[in-house]
């Protein structure tokens, strides 16, 4: 299991799952379903599985072009670690699982398998002739909080869509900062990204802009849903940390993408769902 680990990175969850638990606390506390344990379990399983079956078959997909690229080719199969066979076969054994979990969910999350798979993988032929493809990254992971509520609920609100948005906003624009490391690799090899098309600084402008929009839908949630003020708390707490990345960051040296990326996305995504949790807890508790 240790390879496969490595192969679907599976510490990268932590930018998607807690959004996920977002979705699920939301429908939770704001209709009148109640928790239960196994539709959280059943949740988590879905979101594990669709996470495994997209960055599997990105490594699959993009084998012969992580092997050309200098920063990549130590990744699993191009460094002989796993073989091409076992990512597309880990791919569709995930891609089985999440439907067959959606199945013991309810109908509409089954319905909606599909297209969900056909987001998370589509997501990477999109380089390939968009530089639009962090969007399509972003969308994939922006699925995390409607997906979960429909899993409390069975039906769509309006209220998860606000968190979708801020999370295909959020994702997109740190997708292109690290970007920023393949422009050169790209352009002469004629694939897509935003750092390709329009250069690093730009690029580094249309992320900042996205960060703003994703500021701009966290925040319609404490006006529209009775939010207080951990919940605050938790936007201010996000957006220092996005603009910490951005500082980290400069056209002219890229040698903290890395702690931008990782560690400064996935801690702004768990604090900012544990404020969340602790604002709703709380309030139903009093």
């Amino acid at each position: 299991m240790k390879k496969y680990f490595s192969l679907v990175l599976f510490a990268h969850t932590v930018f998607a799952m807690p959004f996920a638990f977002i979705g699920f606390f939301l429908a939770v506390t704001t209709t009148d379903h109640t928790f239960n344990w196994i539709k959280l379990l059943l949740m988590v399983l879905c979101m594990i599985f669709a996470r495994n079956a997209a960055m599997a078959f990105n490594r699959y997909l993009d084998r012969e072009i992580d092997a050309a690229n200098p920063r990549t080719v130590v990744r699993d199969i191009p460094a002989g670690r796993i073989s091409s066979g076992e990512a597309l076969a880990f791919t569709i054994i995930n891609c089985l699982l999440l439907v067959a979990t959606t199945l013991l969910i309810n109908r509409l999350c089954f319905y909606l398998s599909p297209v969900a798979l056909a987001v998370v993988l589509g997501y990477s032929y999109t380089k390939r002739f968009t530089p639009l493809c962090h969007l399509i990254l972003g969308l994939g992971l922006a699925l995390a909080p409607i997906g979960a509520y429909l899993v409390v609920t069975g039906e769509f609100a309006m209220l998860p869509i606000y968190f979708s948005l801020a999370v295909l906003c959020w994702v997109s624009g740190f997708d292109i900062i690290y970007a920023l490391q393949d422009e050169e690799f790209d352009r002469e090899n004629q694939l897509n990204s935003i750092p390709a098309w329009l250069g690093k600084e730009r690029a580094l402008k249309v992320s900042s802009v996205l960060h703003f929009f994703a500021v701009l839908f966290i925040s319609v949630p404490y006006f529209v849903s009775g939010l207080s003020w951990f919940y605050l708390a938790g936007i201010i707490f996000f957006i220092m940390l996005l603009i910490y990345q951005h500082q980290l960051v400069k056209p002219n040296d890229l040698s903290k993408v890395d702690r931008a990326f990782f560690t400064t996305n996935g801690i702004a995504s768990v604090v900012f769902a544990v404020f969340f949790l602790l604002d709703v807890y709380l309030r139903n508790l009093l």
